[in-house]
């Protein structure tokens, strides 16, 4: 058991991890596949900038959300940040979330083929290639993309989740979906009151609540309250465990750039018997841990801001 001091940097280097498995990786899918062949999506986005324009061009910051949430959860830390590190801040909407458009598949390997086909677009120049910041789902993401396309980032920052695959973590998530088809569907409530309290059926805490209902159009007077995500889409990638899974192999393929992944000490995302898991995957990472649950950005986002400007300055200076 790995026993980790608050917010004090931890490095764990595999000498094992250098060496890669003959291991064919076809039982793996399309997880790795970068040759056009997941069909993408134009993913929606928002761009934040300095108040004043750097005198020199720095990596971009790219965040990725996580399950239910879109490009406005982490708008405000966005902005500070963009003037703190003196650089652009991008906020993009996965596929099927926010307003990027909807797709019958929902898995890592597409979250991160339409991460990096955006990326592809925006034409950043190679000194300055993109840092990936991801919480949850999009932290996920973000690890699959630099295992997909090592290339492409600069740094990674994982918010709260780890490389490996969770057991029946997403049958919560499945029942706020479950509730909120119920609502829409069945009932069709036109009074977003009526859905929140048929949500506090199965999930007591307002804030989450609140967060969720975030992925509603509340409509007009005596409108039916509909959707802005596909839940049926949503919902079956939950109940199939896509969404709780891993589809990767250490043995496979791996990422050496700099990786920080930050805990939040009241979650059970990263826990300690998951540390040897990421060092095989991302053997140069560091592990910083905040006083937060689960949504570490919006609990504690001064605390966050602090632990990801602090790595990203030193790690610059060094790289």
């Amino acid at each position: 058991m790995f026993k980790l001091l608050q917010r004090q940097p931890y490095r764990l280097f595999s000498v094992k991890s250098t060496h890669f498995s003959p291991t064919p990786s076809s039982y793996l899918g399309d997880a790795l596949s970068t040759d056009g062949s997941i069909e993408t999506v134009e993913l929606a986005y928002d761009k934040y900038s300095p108040d004043q324009e750097p005198i020199l061009f720095k990596s971009p910051l790219i965040f990725l959300h996580g399950l239910f949430g879109s490009r406005t959860n982490t708008r405000t830390v966005a902005k500070q940040l963009s003037t703190r590190l003196d650089r652009d801040v991008y906020c993009l909407d996965l596929r099927n979330f926010g307003t990027s458009p909807h797709h019958p598949r929902l898995d890592y390997p597409s979250f991160a083929a339409d991460v990096e086909h955006w990326i592809e677009q925006q034409k950043f120049p190679d000194f300055a290639k993109p840092i990936l910041v991801g919480h949850s789902m999009g932290a996920k993401t973000t690890m699959a993309l630099a295992l997909r396309r090592p290339d492409l980032p600069k740094f990674i920052c994982s918010v709260d989740n780890a490389p490996i695959a969770f057991g029946n973590s997403g049958s919560q998530f499945g029942k706020y979906v479950n509730q909120l088809r119920l609502s829409l569907e069945k009932y069709k409530y036109t009074n977003i009151k009526d859905v929140d309290a048929k949500l506090a059926e199965v999930e007591p805490s307002k804030y989450i609540r609140q967060f969720l209902l975030t992925n509603l159009n509340r409509g007009k007077r005596h409108e039916h309250v509909t959707s802005k995500i596909p839940l049926d889409i949503v919902g079956d990638a939950i109940n199939k465990g896509i969404i709780s899974s891993w589809p990767y192999d250490s043995n496979i393929s791996r990422w050496t750039g700099p990786a920080l992944f930050i805990r939040g000490t009241a979650s059970k995302y990263i826990p300690d018997e998951a540390i040897p898991e990421i060092a095989k995957f991302f053997p140069d990472f560091e592990l910083r841990d905040i006083d937060s649950g689960h949504w570490v950005i919006s609990e504690k986002p001064e605390e966050f801001m602090d632990v990801l400007s602090e790595f990203i300055e030193r790690k610059e200076d060094d790289y």
